[in-house]
């Protein structure tokens, strides 16, 4: 096949007034327990439902995400969560992150930036970045088949705005069986379709730090028939980080038109995407004391919270492309994501089935540019190969460049210099197509009601990916103004080139990879389901079929595979150090992909309505997940012919037990479910490519709640986790420790207190302390992050809000690189951005 085988927002706020309902209680955690039903309320209207929210109470709340059919969650065996477009415009959320946190069991860390971010649910293990076991959809079907693609996971390509309806989430239950490799969960973001007469635009712009966006939508009816919507955002700005360049660039547009018939309806739609914003990597801190009370403390002229190691100065990732041709691309890039999408929707009624297509074709590519440390070192402690007591540091570009660095010890006041690598991953072609088929119906069965559902799964996924490399000597310094550095030894030569150390990966050819491979998934499935009186019965089966095909390039495949080369970069005629180390791929000796799996999922449930407003349920499911990228270039897949020799390796088996209590009426409800999960996880080792595996064991309970008497309201949420690593193949001393990052307590709250001229309250999340890394010996602290709102209705449909999100500038940590107090007192942490403030002002129409 050879090389021609590869071609083969900030969260967008929905700032409507609000609609209330006596179980909606207009907040993220509680939400699911009221969805309210399609409404065709103004903005007028709007208000004054606000102030009267007991005119609204629906009888019933429908959820259609992850189960066979929609039905009220008192009736279904399942934990469910939804959050509407009015709830989440509050929260404070400025990525797709920060709206997942507010859903129980589900952790989430988001302070990467729009994406990349790390979710798991339930105690599940950690993904290296994505989301391994809890599927991301949109409008029913997957962004990306799988979530956790090295460097490029699902959530780069998906943006919530003023299209967004509701998000809708499922954890465990049936979900293995209605979506592949979900055995998580779900997390479904449902568009609008025009059933809502009318339209919005809203400005918004960052009080505290430099944000510009633009947000719109309109929907209603063409015909009796035929209605349409469309909507989309753009925005501009530097964004909550000091990075000294327009990091938030970009914009989306989607739209669909649904026309209507006497037995159903057919729907298009479509997508475009192009929208960069930063990747924020572990940043430098001070970190003291002992590993079990560890003092985290910014260094001199770096506010973690604030600052970032991406700056102005440093313009460009040098280097050769995926096919060995010289290419310098912009570190402002960030994460740069490209959609075009067009979906086809339809549901009919044929000979009494219910007849269900969804289908889609995305074209996605972009890029992920990131600069991350290999190492950081004091002045008084750098390596021979920085100059280490002798030779000459200068600078290499920003303001003082040329100039010599005489004090390396006192450098910005912390003395601290970084070896960094400038990573550049080109996604040439994420591109997928997704289909799902379902046939639905219902039987009276004596004085009881029997369903079955049947359907087909159809996904072919690509992923063309280059992996690029560059290492850099680089200063720390806050404001976005860390410049690069070079090198002279005390002979004279230089060592760097314009702060280049290398054009490759600390000098070696490793890593520099081009994946080009395609997934072929093909996956049957059905359901049986009986309501007889208080009493629903319930089983799914799900057979997922892989096949995977593909070519692999790279120096680490081995089998005397080059990867370093010389490469004149400045036309000099001459070669330098860092020159005589470039990395190449090597293109003329691919290695095959040619392995298939296959796995079974199923699910069983049962539900009890006890009375009216109170129901109990039970559950056990079986389900599973592929692994994708992260078993290739690695020793389960032969470098010769491709092929898998133990199956095992092809999936992760996810086991859950769970059973809990429903209870809703009047303006309290209360929801509480009790887990058990076992999980198999297969990754690599790091630094060597060997497959590694593990097996995990969590229980604990999920809490949520809310409460409504008047103009306030309150809802919350709470989630305990127990969580253990089984064993592990490699490294047997894990046995027994809790998961990295993993706390015992998740929780959330949001009161508030609206009438139908202003709506305030405050969105309060947080987590108790866990562990920096599997040994458990350095402990993060837990936080506590409030994100206050204020909306103001002056007029008829006219609205204004001020939202800050971290208030108090809450030092809340979700990673720390180090496993226990470092000897240097100096680590790498990622923690959540400090306070940020916008103001919106909104007109419906």
């Amino acid at each position: 096949m050879g090389r021609s085988y590869r071609t083969g927002c900030i969260f967008v706020k929905k700032y409507l007034l609000l609609t209330a309902a006596p179980f909606a209680l207009a907040t993220p955690a509680m939400a699911q327990l009221v969805p309210a039903t399609p409404s065709t309320a103004t903005a007028s209207t709007t208000a004054q439902k606000a102030a009267n929210p007991a005119a609204t109470a629906p009888a019933e709340e429908l959820f259609s995400t992850g189960v066979a059919k929609g039905r009220d969650r008192l009736d279904s065996a399942t934990s469910t969560s939804a959050m509407k477009e009015t709830e989440i415009e509050k929260i404070g959320a400025r990525s797709l992150g920060d709206i997942l946190r507010n859903i129980p069991g589900i952790r989430t860390e988001s302070s990467t930036g729009d994406g990349n971010s790390n979710y798991t649910i339930r105690g599940l293990p950690l993904a290296a970045g994505g989301s391994k076991f809890m599927q991301i959809e949109e409008d029913g079907l997957p962004v990306l088949e799988f979530g956790d693609f090295f460097n490029v996971s699902s959530d780069i390509f998906i943006r919530a705005d003023f299209n967004l309806s509701a998000v809708e989430a499922i954890r465990g239950g049936s979900a293995s069986t209605f979506a592949s490799n979900s055995p998580g969960g779900v997390i479904n973001l449902i568009s609008k379709t025009g059933d809502v007469e009318g339209g919005a635009i809203q400005l918004t712009g960052g009080l505290d730090y430099d944000m510009k966006r633009l947000d719109f939508d309109y929907g209603g009816k063409i015909s009796d028939s035929l209605r349409f919507h469309f909507g989309g955002f753009y925005r501009t700005g530097e964004g909550a980080r000091h990075v000294g360049y327009n990091a938030y660039q970009g914009g989306q547009l989607k739209f669909n038109v649904t026309k209507q018939f006497a037995d159903g309806y057919i729907r298009l739609s479509g997508k475009y995407l192009d929208d960069r914003s930063p990747q924020y990597m572990p940043g430098p801190i001070a970190i003291s004391g002992t590993n079990d009370k560890p003092i985290y403390q910014n260094v001199a002229n770096f506010d973690i919270k604030k600052d970032s190691v991406l700056s102005r100065y440093i313009p460009s990732v040098v280097t050769l492309d995926g096919n060995n041709q010289p290419i310098h691309t912009p570190v402002s890039d960030g994460m740069h994501a490209v959609v075009k999408s067009i979906g086809l929707e339809a549901q009919f009624d044929v000979a009494g089935w219910s007849v269900t297509e969804k289908a889609r074709y995305s074209k996605i590519s972009g890029s992920v540019t990131r600069d991350l440390f290999a190492a950081m070192y004091q002045g008084n402690a750098l390596p021979a190969s920085l100059g280490a007591g002798t030779g000459r540091l200068s600078y290499a570009t920003g303001p003082n460049a040329g100039q010599v660095i005489t004090s390396p010890n006192s450098i910005n006041g912390n003395g601290l210099i970084g070896n960094m690598y400038l990573m550049r991953v080109n996604a040439n072609s994420l591109d997928n197509f997704t289909n799902d088929v379902r046939i639905n119906r219902a039987f009276k069965l004596g004085n009881g009601e029997f369903t079955v559902t049947g359907g087909v799964y159809k996904a072919l996924q690509k992923i063309n990916n280059d992996w690029l490399y560059t290492s850099i000597v680089q200063d720390v310094a806050g404001g976005g103004n860390s410049s690069l550095i070079d090198y002279t030894d005390s002979a004279g030569v230089a060592q760097t080139q314009n702060g280049v150390l290398s054009y490759s990966l600390g000098g070696a050819g490793t890593y520099r990879r081009t994946y080009d491979v395609q997934y072929d998934v093909t996956a049957p499935y059905g359901s049986l389901n009986y309501h007889i009186g208080k009493i629903a019965l319930g089983g799914s089966i799900r057979y997922d079929i892989g096949k995977v095909r593909g070519l692999l390039y790279g120096s680490d495949l081995g089998g005397g595979r080059l990867g370093i080369t010389s490469y004149d970069f400045n036309g000099d005629g001459k070669i330098s150090i860092p020159e005589s180390k470039t990395a190449f791929i090597p293109v003329t000796a691919p290695a095959p992909v040619h392995y298939g799996y296959h796995y079974l999922s199923y699910s069983v449930g049962i539900n009890y309505r006890v009375a009216e407003p109170l129901a109990v349920f039970a559950r056990y499911s079986r389900g599973a997940r592929a692994n994708a990228d992260k078993i290739l270039f690695a020793t389960s897949v032969s470098t010769t012919d491709g092929s898998m020799a133990d199956p095992a390796n092809g999936y992760d088996i996810v086991t859950q037990t769970e059973g809990g209590v429903k209870y809703r009426k009047g303006g309290f409800t209360f929801n509480a479910t009790a887990f058990l999960a076992n999980t198999q996880d297969t990754n690599l080792q790091a630094g060597t490519g060997t497959q590694t595996h593990r097996n995990y064991r969590a229980y604990g309970a999920e809490f949520e709640a809310g409460f409504r008497r008047g103009p306030f309201n309150i809802t919350g949420g709470l989630t305990y986790t127990h969580a253990t690593i089984v064993n592990d193949t490699l490294n047997a001393a894990v046995a027994g420790q809790v998961p990295r990052h993993q706390p015992k307590f998740i929780f959330e709250a949001t009161p508030q207190y609206e009438t139908r001229t202003f709506s305030v309250g405050a969105n309060v999340i947080g987590n108790t302390s866990s562990y920096s890394q599997d040994t458990n010996l350095l402990r993060m602290p837990g936080y506590t992050m409030v994100n206050p709102f204020v909306q103001f209705r002056p007029a008829d449909r006219v609205e204004l809000m001020v939202n800050a999100n971290n208030v108090f500038n809450t030092l809340a940590f979700f990673e720390v690189t180090q496993a226990s107090v470092p000897a240097n007192g100096v680590g790498q942490a990622r923690v959540a951005n400090g306070r940020t403030i916008t103001a919106s002002l909104r007109y419906d129409f």
